[in-house]
């Protein structure tokens, strides 16, 4: 259960701090997290963590919300001014669930846990806040080897996706040229193409790696992996083309698609280009529940996606202009 390390070099924190004035609590989490690979400092109320954040960086802050003094739900809301960065998860008791969904809709908290806590269900959502932190840290940095790292890290997740995201980079580059677009998009649209995937850091690998369909319940999951990315790359301040890329490389162009239902020209131009680009290396590489399709048949099932999931003058473009392929 070791969190997975996305960078090379200097390591981004790992910290976790647990703030809560019940000693048994803070001495049950010790022991609970004492064989996880991560650092945990505990706070008995909100001054002691605050002097915490004073003197180093913190990944993961988890507070209980009724305390004596300044709440849990306070103390976060301090934490994002002076850490904005820091995923805050909120404890509760049942009788809390109010103030915790307010907090969540607020762009507050990360996640709350309710009391008294699954231990598994803590540890993995202090794991995935500590990712979601890094990937943000990594995002940030906005420099291309650490860029490409991370996202073929992500692909690791699914040993048939492997190179997925340099491909999907290299055909949408191939279109923008194609286009005469500016430089500055072309280099938008290749760190797009090589995150637009980075949501699925938050999805189950039984998921991702099913060999057969999908049932309704593990479909729902895999649709929030846009936003679950988008939500990443706002927080790590990219651009909007960046975002909406990520955002929208799964919106068709008959308003079919997710998590938007967008259609036609109200699909970001770049987004139209990378679903394209994604869609056709997708259909050439082999996948757990099929082998590829040779080129002749991946540019057929293209074609019959024009006007449905493509926009038809960017896929004309792409068969005529890259592929070499007229009609």
């Amino acid at each position: 259960m070791q969190p997975k390390k996305i960078t090379e070099g200097k390591k981004i924190t790992d910290t976790v701090i647990f703030v809560d004035d019940e000693e048994y609590v803070r001495k049950s989490i010790d022991r609970l997290f004492s064989d996880i690979d991560m650092r945990v400092l505990s706070a008995s109320n909100a001054d002691e963590a605050l002097n915490h954040f004073q003197k180093q960086e913190i990944a993961v802050i988890v507070s209980d919300n009724q305390m004596p003094g300044m709440k849990g739900i306070d103390l976060l809301s301090r934490i994002k001014e002076i850490s904005p960065d820091t995923m805050k998860i909120l404890m509760t008791g049942s009788a809390d669930l109010a103030t915790a969904v307010d907090a969540i809709n607020r762009g507050e908290v990360f996640r709350f846990i309710t009391k008294p806590w699954e231990d598994d269900a803590l540890i993995q959502t202090v794991q995935e806040a500590i990712k979601r932190y890094q990937i943000v840290q990594s995002l940030k940095k906005e420099d291309e080897s650490t860029l490409l790292s991370l996202a073929q890290t992500i692909e690791l997740k699914d040993p048939y996706t492997r190179g997925h995201c340099e491909s999907v980079a290299r055909y949408a580059i191939m279109i923008a040229d194609a286009l005469k677009l500016a430089d500055e998009v072309k280099k938008d649209i290749r760190y797009g193409s090589w995150l637009h995937d980075c949501g699925k850091i938050g999805v189950p690998e039984n998921i991702l790696n099913k060999n057969g369909p999908l049932d309704e319940n593990e479909f729902e999951i895999i649709r929030k992996h846009p936003r679950w990315g988008a939500d990443v790359a706002v927080q790590a301040r990219m651009s909007d083309t960046i975002v909406n890329i990520i955002l929208h490389h799964h919106e068709r162009y008959d308003g079919s698609g997710y998590p938007s239902a967008i259609q036609g020209h109200t699909i970001p131009f770049t987004a139209r280009i990378v679903t394209i680009a994604d869609v056709f290396d997708a259909l050439t590489s082999d996948r757990p529940y099929r082998k590829r399709f040779d080129l002749d048949k991946a540019v057929q099932i293209m074609r019959m996606m024009e006007g449905n999931v493509f926009d038809p003058e960017i896929l004309y473009v792409f068969l005529q202009d890259c592929l070499n392929i007229g009609r």
